[in-house]
């Protein structure tokens, strides 16, 4: 429900000095998100950032004959248009609903005045938070085209599940096996091939396009060392509230 949220549900807002946080929180728009919905496309110009809650966008690299693969998802640890703030304004990949629910939304143009504040009198937090946080989402970007070269798809199924989950306030995924087919650029066969081995080894459950994790830690076991690699980066660099907290 829209009035259960708070902007620090986000763990980049949360991990703001108050100062900061106060400035931003009047220019915060809630916004619903839907599943498919997306929030940019290539070499389109962005005007927002998103900083989603409960909700998860995955970032999508398209080719030209229209196929595409995931190269990095962003939840609540997270900000949906870092372009914006890096100077690009521009970007050559898809941003695209993967779980539907909130997040706030920030005018381009107010988070770029945040993040010039540095120097003198200002504290430059937005800034340096931001930066901190771009170099764990590029660490995720490495790992992913790593996995996806030199690891099995049970592995990477792992991976993915993990790292879905740690921005989810729940350990259940609404996703069918198409969905994450096209996600992890793959044959849907492979992806159902893929969750029956999880299945059978009593990791998690799937039907009717919900999947419940029953172990948790035999699927980190199961997983290969991208998940690991990447978490242990967003704890590195946002010590302050900003890495995914599983339950």
């Amino acid at each position: 429900m829209s009035d259960s949220q708070d902007p620090r549900q986000n763990r980049l807002l949360a991990a703001l000095p108050d100062d900061e946080y106060t400035r931003l929180v009047p220019q915060l728009e809630l916004v619903s998100l839907s599943l498919g919905d997306v929030l940019y496309e290539p070499g389109i110009q962005m005007h927002h950032v998103y900083f989603p809650t409960d909700s998860i966008v995955s970032l999508m690299c398209v080719m030209e004959n229209g196929a595409a693969a995931e190269i990095a998802v962003v939840g609540n640890e997270g900000i949906i248009g870092v372009s914006l703030f890096m100077g690009g304004e521009t970007t050559p990949s898809r941003a695209v609903v993967q779980s539907a629910g909130y997040a706030y939304r920030l005018a381009g143009d107010r988070l770029k005045e945040e993040f010039d504040r540095v120097g003198g009198r200002r504290s430059g937090a937005v800034h340096d938070l931001l930066l901190r946080y771009t170099q764990a989402l590029l660490t995720q970007m490495a790992q992913t085209a790593v996995c996806n070269r030199h690891h099995t798809l049970d592995q990477q199924l792992c991976r993915w599940l993990l790292l879905s989950l740690d921005r989810l306030p729940v350990q259940e995924l609404l996703m069918t096996q198409e969905l994450i087919a096209n996600m992890l650029g793959v044959r849907r066969e492979g992806v159902t091939e893929a969750a029956g081995n999880l299945q059978k080894a009593g990791l998690i459950e799937y039907r009717r396009g919900h999947i419940t994790v029953l172990d948790r830690v035999g699927l980190e076991a199961r997983s290969c060392e991208c998940y690991a690699v990447v978490r242990d980066e967003f704890r590195r660099l946002l010590p302050e509230g900003g890495e995914p907290q599983p339950d």
